[in-house]
């Protein structure tokens, strides 16, 4: 499309997801629920010609020499369809944050009030790969009453195009508004500039990707962002670990899925017990074929290491590699925590509830974890059916974003002819 075109277009499309909003916000919690049922039924049903779609884009993705790591984010198969599903039937149990009472105030004057959830309006999310985003995203903004301008990027534009066509048709036939999900169905980089331009029309921007490109739209926006950046996250092993489950958490947290946000990329580990852990965590490592990059300290234990830099501590590898030091205290493991880390999640693994404690107060993430692996934070864990993203800021949602968090408030206020003196 020419550039007067594509401009044109997201336009037509920002004005029909902004009429269809206000539809939204007033349909019932059984009419959300219908059309959600249908949008999952219909996914499963379509099962096969989703996977015929993403293999195109996973194809190509090899063909362009795109990393491993990427290529997982991007591939879609049977079980993980049945999963995206089931976040769908999640979602349905779920209670309608719409209109829910969040305070009751109790002024001194002949009037209440009263504070109530509302939707946002209309959320673009714009995201890189994962095209599982197209289904978290849409029916998580139909649920809390938003309309959703989809952009995927193009290394998954087939997957994304089948997944929104499918999901578009289902809610339209349970009674969804017209133009309620919008998918932007361009691999042009100006499609993401113009989004970023249409104040007025979209209420929300939420970007999912690389860190340069979520700095990019956090830069270029004239609407409000929530995003989260690069998911540097840490596990620290204390003196006072049950070294079992230590090695049980650094393992899964590292390798069970290392091309996510939520797994670990750095180490820390308590002197006092770095001989026997890291002799054992690194054999475990070795044989799963983790590269390591270590403190001059920890390559007097570990074999196979390579000296770790400066740089390696502000890594987030995406990858089956790792970095790990080791500090002398508690207190240590969480200066570095704050100072390399991307205030995604982090974890403690010990028995001392006093370390425990401390380090959940000072270590400043949007979550941290006790005894349990980093790969834990996420929105089908957490009981929110799926999540939208995982927020790093601080306003006006952080951690793993689910229905409440697409809602802001309003007062209603009533009085029987009330007036301020």
């Amino acid at each position: 499309m020419e550039n007067n075109e594509i401009k044109q277009k997201i336009f037509s499309q920002s004005c029909l997801a902004k009429s269809a909003s206000a539809k939204l916000a007033t349909l019932s919690l059984q009419e959300k629920n219908k059309i959600l049922a249908l949008i999952a039924e219909s996914l499963y049903v379509n099962l096969k010609e989703i996977i015929f779609h993403n293999e195109i884009d996973v194809e190509a993705a090899k063909t362009a020499g795109l990393s491993q790591s990427l290529i997982d984010r991007i591939s879609l198969d049977e079980r993980k369809i049945s999963t995206i599903v089931q976040g769908v039937k999640d979602i349905i149990l779920l209670d309608d944050p719409i209109g829910s009472l969040v305070e009751t105030l109790k002024p001194a004057t002949q009037i209440s009030v009263k504070k109530v959830r509302v939707p946002l309006g209309v959320v673009s999310m714009i995201y890189e790969a994962r095209p599982g985003v197209t289904v978290d995203a849409a029916v998580l903004c139909l649920k809390s009453g938003n309309a959703v301008i989809l952009k995927g990027g193009s290394e998954a534009l087939n997957s994304n195009r089948i997944i929104a066509k499918i999901i578009y048709s289902a809610g339209l036939n349970a009674g969804m508004p017209e133009g309620a999900i919008q998918f932007i169905d361009t691999s042009d980089r100006l499609a993401v500039q113009e989004l970023l331009r249409l104040h007025g029309l979209i209420d929300l921007i939420i970007p999912r990707g690389s860190e340069d490109f979520v700095n990019y739209v956090k830069n270029s926006s004239l609407i409000p962002v929530l995003s989260h950046g690069k998911g540097l996250c840490h596990t620290y092993v204390d003196k006072d670990a049950d070294i079992d489950s230590a090695l049980k958490v650094a393992f899964n947290a590292k390798c069970q899925r290392p091309s996510v946000c939520n797994a670990m990329e750095t180490l820390l580990v308590h002197k006092d017990v770095s001989q026997d852990f890291l002799t054992k965590i690194c054999n475990s490592y070795e044989q799963a074929g983790v590269e390591i990059f270590a403190c001059q300290e920890s390559l007097k234990i570990i074999k196979n290491g390579k000296p770790a830099t400066e740089e390696s501590w502000s890594t987030e590898y995406h990858d089956l590699k790792i970095s790990i030091k080791i500090v002398g205290s508690v207190q240590e493991a969480i200066e570095h925590i704050n100072k390399y880390g991307s205030h995604h999640s982090d974890a403690i693994i010990t028995k001392n509830e006093e370390n425990a404690k401390r380090f959940a107060n000072e270590v400043d993430s949007s979550a941290v974890l006790i005894n349990a692996s980093t790969r834990l934070h996420d929105g089908s864990v957490f009981g929110l059916g799926c999540e939208i993203g995982i927020s790093t800021q601080k306003l006006h949602a952080r951690g793993a974003m689910g229905l409440k968090e697409l809602t802001t408030t309003k007062y209603i206020v009533e009085g029987n002819g009330a007036v301020r003196e």
